[in-house]
């Protein structure tokens, strides 16, 4: 299965110089915590998830309404292509503990690939999304018991 077949296709996405209060309500609007940062091209340049909002202006100190998002965001995601394997993606999402992926085709956002979309797809096999998770949250089988 490819990532085309399951990702989220209505993506909202914010530029570097959104405010973080205003990312913020985006968040709370579409019920979402991550929106991709993109230039006016499209192109993604950072991810900004709720935690970071908290984390990197409130956490901090910083006011959350004179905050760019250039300065809290994420750099150097990792991303991938409409066409890259589902499970390819699960492996990119396990071993960098991230939970969302923004798909990208031709250097623009064409999507984002959730764990929960993974999860709730009945063609994925549901042991793989597991996995993934617990290679998401670093969890330990053997200290869990």
């Amino acid at each position: 299965m490819k990532v085309k077949d399951c990702m989220c296709k209505n993506v909202v996405f914010v530029k570097p110089d959104c405010d973080t209060e205003e990312c913020a309500k985006l968040m709370c609007q579409n019920h979402i915590g991550c929106i991709p940062v993109c230039d006016d091209s499209k192109k993604v340049v950072g991810l900004i998830t709720d935690r970071d909002i908290l984390l990197r202006t409130i956490g901090c100190g910083k006011e959350i309404k004179n905050t760019p998002i250039s300065e809290i965001m994420t750099c150097n995601i990792n991303w991938c292509t409409p066409e890259t394997d589902v499970c390819d993606a699960e492996k990119t999402m396990s071993n960098n503990q991230i939970r969302r992926i923004p798909v990208m085709e031709n250097n623009k956002i064409v999507g984002i690939l959730t764990l929960g979309d993974l999860a709730k797809n009945k063609e994925i096999d549901t042991e793989d999304v597991g996995i993934t998770l617990e290679d998401i949250c670093h969890c330990d089988k053997k200290n869990a018991e």
